[in-house]
């Protein structure tokens, strides 16, 4: 693919990401190539945090489905979830971008690396916040870099 075919077909599945991330109440933190790092439960605390983030995840993935690639088929994204604390704000004097630190998004990240295309995996820790309201399925034991081993989810939609 050339390299402006890239950055439009990018600009359009990020700007379709950006209006879920409007219309499930949760913030762009940035891209990154061709991630998209997005977080619920800020700037301000949200309760439902974890399952707007699941919401969001299926609709990406239900996006992607939708959207051809060069070779005909649908495109595949990973998505990494996981729930936990991080410190979030602006630092340094020049081209200030809100971001977040903290092991919750280590983890989260390992989540999306350590995944398989068209498939969103998710901590044990949101695993217990969306066991109630979603189909989950145990993907088993997986060796975690800087974590060891995790036990890990696949999500696979609402229940019904």
């Amino acid at each position: 693919m050339e390299p402006m075919q890239l950055v439009a077909g990018l600009n359009q599945i990020f700007s379709a990401f950006d209006e879920l991330t409007e219309k499930y109440g949760l913030e762009k933190i940035k891209t990154i190539g061709d991630a998209y790092m997005v977080v619920g439960g800020l700037p301000i605390a949200s309760e439902d945090h974890a399952r707007a983030i699941a919401d969001m995840a299926l609709e990406m993935q239900a996006y992607m489905k939708t959207i051809p690639n060069n070779l005909g088929n649908s495109l595949q994204i990973r998505i990494g979830i996981n729930t936990g604390p991080v410190i979030a704000g602006v630092i340094g004097i020049k081209k200030f971008i809100y971001d977040l630190w903290g092991d919750a998004v280590n983890v989260a990240s390992r989540m999306e690396s350590h995944g398989k295309p068209g498939y969103i995996q998710v901590t044990e820790t949101t695993y217990s916040h969306l066991k109630d309201l979603y189909v989950l399925e145990q993907r088993g034991t997986i060796s975690i870099k800087g974590r060891g081993e995790m036990i890990t989810y696949w999500l696979i939609g609402p229940k019904i």
